[in-house]
């Protein structure tokens, strides 16, 4: 799709956001786990971050300006519970501010719990390798809903529960650095039961609240039309993309899409023979594809149809709560947006229950192992500054707002 090709129409209640993370944003964040291991030089350190939590204010006029009508923003759970079940007011009160001005801007507000980062203490005792993680966080939860529930529109328990245990648990590569598949299936487990702990709590509050989940998807094809090929497909289809989902049963109301990465998979037959049944789905790099960001990743737009497809099953409806590319030069952007939105449609018109699209990211971001070098943001950040500039591709939002509101 051309830039200047006829952009596609939303219904008027359709969602057109922007998406941040509190630790990807709003600097010094002292009490939580990553704060800690960036100062033993075990990451990058984020520093002051994009100082959004001074210039908040700011980033959400610039983000009502490109014509969006959405946030999706998460609570730091450190500043709120800095200490276990000691609750700071004042932070409390920073969050009260932060969306009561989302309100006062008229952008419709969705709220996660837990993007990454715990609290020190808690990942001092074990963090979701342990039972208790799921019970402080319903506890957190529960905190929430009586404090800011009036303030918040859709809530989101935990960001990419996948992704999270198999960075930190399986790869390593991610606090607490440990390497086991034996303890990233407990802590996928944990995860579930953490999700809907927190679930429970925050509906005996608010019974009426709509509480998701986002969960990272990929769209997978095989490598070949061989049997196999597909048979391994359809197996790193139901470890990566269902298995979190199926454990959850009922308990969530919405399902928030992350829309990121296009694999192609081959059959492992070396996997097979040894008994490593779920490493026969063999993941392929696609770096040499036809388009890809500045971290060497393929985007593929008409992945996301597919992916949305496969998750009406669950008979939810759907958000994509993430989706956006590092594209420093800014030549990418706003096409990747128009090809992801046209595709949305499409399953829109297909009857497919989409809600909202949510880019990653409003500003420039601390992008956890990467530091400060992947520029996603629609609003460019100087870091040396904190001074703001939106970049050109950002008019996109405005353009279809302003077809979609024609209808």
């Amino acid at each position: 799709m051309e830039e200047n090709a006829e952009k596609p129409k939303f219904p008027a209640k359709f969602l057109l956001g922007a998406a941040s993370a509190a630790h990807q944003v709003e600097g010094n964040n002292f009490h939580s786990d990553w704060w800690r291991y960036e100062q033993e030089g075990k990451l990058p350190k984020s520093g002051d971050a994009a100082d959004h939590y001074n210039r908040y204010a700011e980033d959400f006029e610039l983000a009502k300006s490109l014509g969006l009508n959405a946030m999706r923003i998460s609570i730091e759970w450190s500043r709120i519970e800095p200490i276990e079940n000691q609750w700071d007011e004042n932070a409390i009160e920073h969050y009260r501010k932060v969306l009561r001005k989302l309100k006062e801007l008229g952008m419709v507000r969705m709220v996660t719990l837990y993007h990454f980062t715990l609290p020190q203490w808690l990942a001092e005792e074990g963090g979701f390798e342990t039972k208790k993680a799921g019970q402080a966080l319903a506890r957190f939860a529960w905190f929430i809903a009586k404090n800011l529930g009036d303030e918040i529109d859709y809530w989101i328990t935990l960001n990419e529960p996948e992704i999270y245990a198999g960075a930190g648990f399986n790869q390593g590569v991610w606090p607490p650095f440990k390497k086991t598949k034996l303890l990233f299936y407990e802590v996928l487990n944990n995860l579930a039961e953490a999700h809907r702990l927190a679930y429970k709590s925050i509906k005996e509050v608010l019974p009426n609240s709509q509480v998701g989940i986002a969960t990272n998807k990929v769209y997978l094809e095989p490598d070949s039309n061989l049997y196999l090929d597909r048979l391994a497909v359809r197996v790193a289809k139901y470890f990566s993309n269902n298995y979190f989902l199926n454990k959850l049963k009922n308990d969530f109301d919405f399902i928030g899409l992350n829309y990121y990465f296009y694999v192609r998979i081959k059959f492992n037959l070396k996997s097979l023979f040894a008994g490593r049944f779920l490493e026969m789905a063999h993941y392929i790099s696609n770096k040499n594809g036809p388009s890809h960001s500045d971290m060497g990743v393929r985007t593929y737009p008409e992945g996301i149809y597919s992916v949305i497809e496969d998750l009406s099953v669950y008979k939810k409806d759907i958000f994509v709560t993430e989706n956006g590319i590092a594209n420093a030069g800014d030549n990418m952007r706003k096409r990747f947006i128009l090809e992801h939105l046209a595709a949305i449609k499409k399953a829109l018109d297909n009857g497919l229950k989409v809600k909202g699209y949510f880019y990653w990211s409003l500003t420039d971001t601390y992008e956890y192992l990467d530091g400060f070098d992947r520029k996603f943001g629609l609003i460019e950040v100087d870091f040396s500054n904190q001074k703001r500039r939106v970049r050109e591709a950002s008019d996109v939002f405005k353009e279809i707002g302003e077809v979609s509101n024609a209808i």
